[in-house]
């Protein structure tokens, strides 16, 4: 509760609108009640009103301060499907399939969020991924001066010699199956920036790999290492401090007695705060083996690198889980503009 505290401060100075189009699902009722009594901003719940209501009184949870919206009955149905019509016809949608579109609750979320009627979405609790993000990219899309979208986790473990007080930030473990180098360090650098923001600090990156400085050889190590050197050649271009270095195993990342051993001179090496792994399946499993062996407070999937805060939480997580989630989406959407210059000024696809 350290990290997320801090980041709960931080947004009842800033409250923020936060969508979760899942409003008939407990967890949901139940983080969207706590973040309405914390004072974090508006929740918003889409779905069947009766189907809420009943819900809310069968958990015995007052509903005041929290809005309900139910997409088919919404004033903003119209408009929300002639918006994504617009969007989307040169890829052969009809405007019948955009109004059914609309009639979902994640499609309406996320037009909501890009026309500025939310500050943030999140989602995840009953839905699979790609139920998630295909209509955070397909109506949201990419921030400006941004090409990669990716996500992080962000993990709280009780030992705070580890990472920043006990908090890591890894990424990608939820978008991108096997990043090239650009995305590699696209990943590594937004990471670090929402690293930065959340826990102000300077960021410490290791690029991860089975490998530590050249100590075995294989393809997968060349891209890391040039994406280590991509990453840190981008962050000095926008001005950004940070440090990356990499190859490095995950033991040489976090522990300092092994970093001492095998590279003396690093400065993220024995005390990474942020964790970029080579690919997908090394982010997600790494992600939930560290979560449930360690007994961590885990929040994400936090993504990156689009023109709005959102999130796609984890279908296990408990009500503390998408509240924390939440609170960090809320976060984001505090300083959006400087994590992401020209994000947001426009719906992607206008003018």
């Amino acid at each position: 509760m350290r990290f997320i505290g801090s980041v709960i401060e931080k947004l009842q100075r800033h409250p923020k609108r936060i969508v979760f189009p899942e409003g008939a699902e407990p967890r949901v009722l139940q983080a969207a009640r706590q973040f309405h009594a914390l004072r974090l901003g508006a929740p918003i719940l889409l779905g069947d009103r009766t189907k809420v209501k009943d819900l809310a009184a069968a958990l015995n949870l007052p509903l005041d301060g929290i809005r309900i919206i139910n997409p088919a009955e919404s004033e903003e149905l119209d408009n929300f499907a002639h918006r994504f019509y617009s969007l989307r016809r040169e890829k052969g949608l009809i405007e019948e399939e955009a109004r059914r579109a609309m009639l979902q609750p994640n499609y309406f979320g996320a037009m909501m969020v890009a026309m500025h009627q939310a500050d943030g979405m999140v989602s995840g609790t009953s839905h699979i991924t790609g139920s998630v993000l295909r209509p955070l990219f397909q109506i949201i899309k990419v921030a400006p001066q941004t090409e990669t979208a990716s996500s992080c986790q962000v993990l709280e473990v009780e030992d705070t010699r580890f990472g920043e007080r006990g908090v890591l930030m890894m990424a990608d473990c939820g978008v991108v199956p096997d990043p090239t180098v650009d995305q590699l360090a696209d990943i590594a650098l937004s990471t670090a920036q929402l690293a930065n923001h959340l826990l102000n600090v300077r960021p410490r990156v290791a690029m991860l790999s089975f490998s530590t400085k050249g100590s075995a050889t294989h393809p997968s190590i060349g891209k890391v290492q040039a994406a280590t050197a991509l990453a840190r050649q981008r962050a000095e271009k926008k001005g950004f401090e940070a440090d990356f270095d990499g190859e490095l195993q995950v033991d040489a990342a976090i522990i300092p007695e092994i970093a001492e051993r095998k590279l003396a001179d690093s400065k993220v090496a024995g005390h990474a705060n942020v964790l970029v792994f080579p690919d997908l399946n090394s982010g997600n499993i790494a992600s939930k083996l560290v979560r449930h062996v360690s007994r961590a407070n885990a929040y994400g999937q936090i993504l990156l690198g689009l023109n709005r805060p959102a999130a796609d939480v984890s279908r296990g997580s408990n009500a503390h889980d998408i509240l924390g989630v939440a609170a960090i989406v809320g976060a984001q959407a505090i300083a959006f503009k400087e994590l992401y210059p020209g994000a947001g000024e426009t719906l992607p696809g206008e003018q």
